[in-house]
């Protein structure tokens, strides 16, 4: 189904773009589609939906042809009990593409969450991905696992969202002070107005969309070995662009990549975390520039 009419989640949407429902993989995605040319999907982290591309969409949109999907599990899109493991989503935004008619090679941008789905994308189908650009993630099986390592002051936040039930419950009820707290912390000031905050609150309210989002943590070390088994001896092809926020990651993006990727470009942003909604004007000439630096000609074919 396609409307131009938006939804719950969709009152961010740019007038040019319109909204489909797509059945795919046993679930169904809110997916906004607009621009022209090549195809570039976008792949939200969490705790966000596909909004969290709204600054930098009408600059993309003159030369591309945008696909902005709502994960499973978020925003507009349906709220299914499993298929979180990253490779099953790949699933999802394939069967997406082929329902849109967009069957060449796309240019895939995926940040945190959606950083993981895009390496699981290009590793396991390289011929669909012209070039993937990663922003600001830590991923499963290069890196995560000793990135948990609390005792050594890793990430407490990865063990905690993957404990079955315990977030969602502790979370319920308290959704504005979380996002509050962890978005402003992980971000330059002022990139956040409380409207947004208080948009993403709703958009995750309720021990169910808790639920639902927390599910894209529970199968990382699963995702740990599928990509070590995926990259296995099987160098990324396509030109790789790593972004870290400088306040964030830094090169630690690009050097878990560095021995699977021979084509990649190491850049360090002068954001936090939310790279394209801290600096959208910067995100749009980085990644313009180097598509037309690195992947030549991205017509679909």
């Amino acid at each position: 189904m396609t409307t131009t009419e938006t939804a719950e989640f969709h009152d961010w949407l740019p007038g040019s773009f319109t909204l489909h429902r797509v059945a795919t993989h046993g679930t169904t995605l809110a997916v906004a589609v607009g621009g022209h040319g090549p195809t570039l999907v976008l792949l939200h982290g969490w705790p966000q939906t596909g909004r969290a591309w709204r600054r930098v969409l009408p600059a993309l949109a003159e030369h591309h042809t945008l696909v902005v999907p709502d994960l499973r599990g978020a925003g507009d899109s349906d709220l299914p009990d499993d298929g979180y493991r990253k490779t099953e989503q790949v699933r999802d935004l394939r069967g997406v593409l082929e329902a849109l008619g967009l069957t060449g090679p796309s240019v895939v941008v995926g940040h945190d969450i959606g950083g993981m789905i895009a390496l699981a994308w290009a590793a396991e189908f390289p011929d669909e991905v012209a070039a993937l650009v990663v922003l600001d993630v830590v991923f499963p099986g290069l890196g995560l696992e000793e990135a948990m390592d609390v005792a050594r002051g890793g990430m407490w936040h990865f063990g905690f969202f993957m404990q079955p039930g315990v977030p969602e419950m502790l979370f319920d009820g308290h959704e504005l002070e979380f996002f509050t707290d962890s978005f402003t912390a992980l971000s330059n000031p002022g990139t956040f107005t409380d409207a947004d905050l208080a948009w993403y609150a709703r958009a995750y309210r309720g021990r169910e969309r808790l639920r639902a989002g927390f599910a894209q943590y529970r199968d990382l070390l699963a995702d740990g070995a599928d990509n070590r088994s995926l990259l296995a001896g099987r160098p990324l092809a396509m030109p790789v662009l790593a972004v870290g926020g400088g306040g964030r990651m830094g090169h630690a993006v690009a050097d878990a990549l560095r021995a699977h990727a021979p084509r990649l470009t190491d850049v360090v942003a002068p954001t936090g975390h939310f790279v394209a909604e801290e600096e959208p004007d910067w995100f749009v000439a980085t990644l313009t520039g180097f598509l037309a630096r690195e992947a030549g000609d991205l017509t679909r074919r």
